[in-house]
């Protein structure tokens, strides 16, 4: 399974070391200030990934074909700004196939592997292919859309429901025979299955949403990390990427 993963809170003077909370009551305090993480000036909503709206519709951070790889025209030398497209997106690429509760198939520069698989609170992930550019891993993972779901189920992934059936290797070469024939030569015979052990002392059997939107302050005993959620007691779970540019205050309850 390997080691268990890290997870830190970044902060101005020093970043937390939030596994060494589990298990212990935490405050959570929204100050009611949200600073766009793209132009840092104060916005009453958070659009994205943080963002203001005028940088959700402006900024290349938050472009189309970061939700849709396919749509990207980095490769073409286009994009709300060129030097970011061609520097994040014009990069080489994989397609991967994640195990969370079912088979999921995905998109991500090679740079963030594995980061981009823990994010999403995959249990094992496996390489199918790798691209020059974000718009040739589009174009395979819409091929593949038929046959995967190229969205996480985050109730079932954060209950750590998963089919312990699973065969990425047997799913990657089942992929290899419908793969359409102009792709294929993009194929990764690398057949390794990377694994994650996340820092959770105890798995929900049913979640509620928390969020800062309806209560500026959350309390509780953290029991683990998965993902982008806090997982805290009677199933209570807090997105946490969700709340980026939200101005938090974080104490241990003694």
């Amino acid at each position: 399974m390997g080691s268990e993963i890290d997870y830190f809170f970044e902060c101005p003077e020093k970043d937390i070391h939030v596994n060494k909370f589990i298990g212990k009551q935490i405050s959570l305090k929204w100050n009611g200030r949200i600073d766009c993480s793209k132009c840092l000036k104060q916005t009453d909503k958070s659009f994205g990934q943080g963002f203001c709206y005028t940088c959700f519709i402006s900024a290349p951070e938050a472009s189309p074909c970061i939700l849709h790889p396919e749509l990207c025209e980095a490769h073409l030398g286009k994009g709300r700004d060129i030097e970011y497209e061609l520097k994040y997106h014009n990069q080489p690429h994989i397609v991967y196939l994640a195990a969370t509760d079912i088979v999921k198939v995905g998109v991500t520069k090679i740079s963030q592997v594995p980061t981009r698989w823990i994010d999403q609170g995959a249990n094992k992930a496996i390489i199918l292919a790798e691209v020059p550019n974000r718009y040739l891993a589009g174009k395979i993972e819409v091929a593949l859309k038929e046959h995967f779901s190229d969205k996480t189920n985050w109730q079932s992934m954060l209950c750590n429901l998963q089919d312990e059936t699973i065969n990425l290797e047997n799913e990657k070469w089942h992929i290899h025979e419908i793969l359409p024939s102009d792709l294929s030569c993009y194929w990764s015979e690398d057949d390794s299955i990377h694994t994650f052990n996340y820092p959770v002392e105890i798995y929900p059997t049913k979640v509620t949403s928390l969020t800062f939107d309806k209560t500026s302050e959350i309390n509780g005993m953290l029991k683990g990390i998965k993902g982008q959620y806090l997982l805290f007691e009677d199933g209570q779970v807090l997105n946490i990427r969700r709340h980026t540019s939200y101005q938090i205050e974080f104490d241990e309850i003694s």
